[in-house]
């Protein structure tokens, strides 16, 4: 017969295994509801439940002559607040790379009314950021105002751009998405570039992948502009 203090302390370290599961420092898609749905990614029952996704349309490849498409047709998600990404290797783009887009996005508007705008995925180099605000003042100059303007960011913004440069973005940009992760992996230190969100001065998320390390800095809680989070969805490996 197993004794009254070995039944307590076996209930105990499954109590104290449960919470090490539920704090195991990864990214659960479980406890999230928005969302990056790439090129070739399943979806699973996360999208399903999702309040926000980001959808990736097409790539703008590095000689710029056009926007290579990758999701073959407008999503239908009526209850769903949706963004139309496009992955940009350069900023040369071809006149008619904004015509497509303008028309993708018309026709995912007809399709889904929670479609939010255009977001414009690029790893604009901290030393070339005042080249993409110009960039991105021409392009919200042809947006028609009914759409958002959305881009993603690198961690070293924060951290090191010029406060001037990043004034730059606000009036331009409606959110920045910035990415924590590099491929599969959060990106060792993420948590010194985070402490200083704050100086990007739009409203900001931040961008995690699946089942990547995570612990959120406490600066995030009390930094008025953060948003949330959007989780980079993968196939199990």
């Amino acid at each position: 017969m197993v004794g009254r203090g070995i039944i307590a302390a076996l209930l105990g370290a499954l109590l104290v295994s449960a919470c090490g599961d539920k704090e195991s420092g990864r990214v659960d898609p479980a406890d999230h509801a928005a969302f990056y749905l790439w090129a070739g990614v399943r979806p699973g029952p996360e999208v399903a439940r999702a309040s926000e996704l980001y959808i990736l349309d097409g790539e703008v490849r590095r000689n710029g002559e056009r926007l290579v498409a990758l999701h073959p047709q407008a999503p239908r998600l009526a209850d769903k607040r949706l963004w139309l990404v496009v992955r940009t290797q350069t900023l040369e783009w071809n006149p008619a790379v904004r015509s497509v887009i303008l028309r993708d996005l018309a026709h995912w508007a007809a399709a889904s009314p929670g479609l939010q705008g255009l977001q414009v995925d690029f790893d604009a180099a901290t030393a070339h950021l005042d080249d993409y605000a110009a960039f991105l003042r021409e392009l919200r100059a042809v947006l028609p105002p009914r759409y958002r303007l959305s881009i993603t960011g690198l961690m070293d913004w924060s951290a090191n751009a010029d406060p001037t440069v990043l004034a730059r973005l606000k009036g331009t940009v409606d959110e920045v998405v910035v990415q924590s992760y590099q491929g599969r992996t959060t990106i060792p230190g993420y948590e010194r570039y985070l402490e200083r969100l704050a100086r990007v001065p739009v409203p900001h998320k931040v961008a995690l992948v699946e089942g990547g390390a995570w612990r959120e800095p406490a600066a995030l809680r009390s930094d008025p502009l953060f948003r949330g989070y959007v989780v980079f969805l993968l196939n199990p490996s």
